[in-house]
């Protein structure tokens, strides 16, 4: 379902699986290799645990991404938090590096949160799925990685947009892509949403 139009953006042009940018040839799209492009990135909670299912959490992960956005020159084109995933359309200079932040940041926020709630349940998942290397942290929120994939084309754009902004209508969660609260559809659509993104004009 199509219901916003991007720009045209010079993205770049495809070569079967490999790509040609600045002179190299980058063979994997798993590994943010380039500054000043956007990405499709995917975050998950460790175990799929339903983490995001209030509002305090996932304002969580909205004050970490506005934070971002202030001050660690990320740019969010398109988000949508999910009840155990994010998924973003994002660049920024060094962009793996405000990834590990962010993630380090609001998993911080939410084991405290969840700590001030009692969340027992929610707290020994955490503990209990904690990778044995996790020797820093009594928890992990997060799985490793956030799975970037470099847009190619304007196609490619278009379609990562709309399944970000798809993703709870697809799920039987919303009639309209705007009435997911945390979601940048809104932003498109009405033009307001619970944080300011970088809204691809026309």
């Amino acid at each position: 379902m199509r219901f916003f139009l991007v720009p045209k953006l010079q993205l770049g042009n495809e070569e079967s699986s490999s790509f040609r940018t600045k002179g190299v040839i980058i063979r994997t799209r798993y590994k943010a290799i380039e500054n000043h492009v956007i990405y499709f990135t995917t975050s998950t909670i460790v175990e799929w645990i339903p983490v995001f299912t209030s509002n305090k959490y996932s304002d969580i992960i909205i004050n970490s991404l506005s934070y971002c956005r202030q001050n660690k020159s990320l740019k969010v084109f398109a988000y949508v938090i999910m009840d155990n995933h994010i998924h973003l359309l994002v660049s920024g200079d060094n962009l793996s590096a405000i990834i590990k932040d962010f993630k380090s940041y609001s998993a911080r926020e939410i084991i405290r949160a969840a700590e001030n709630e009692k969340k027992e349940w929610l707290l020994n998942q955490l503990r209990f799925y904690k990778r044995l290397h996790k020797t820093d942290s009594e928890y992990q929120v997060w799985q490793e990685g956030f799975h970037p994939q470099m847009i190619m084309t304007d196609d490619m754009l278009l379609q990562k947009m709309e399944y970000i902004h798809n993703n709870p209508l697809k799920r039987g969660l919303i009639n309209r892509p705007e009435h997911w609260s945390y979601s940048s559809a809104s932003n498109y659509i009405l033009g307001s949403g619970r944080m300011d993104v970088d809204v691809l004009e026309v």
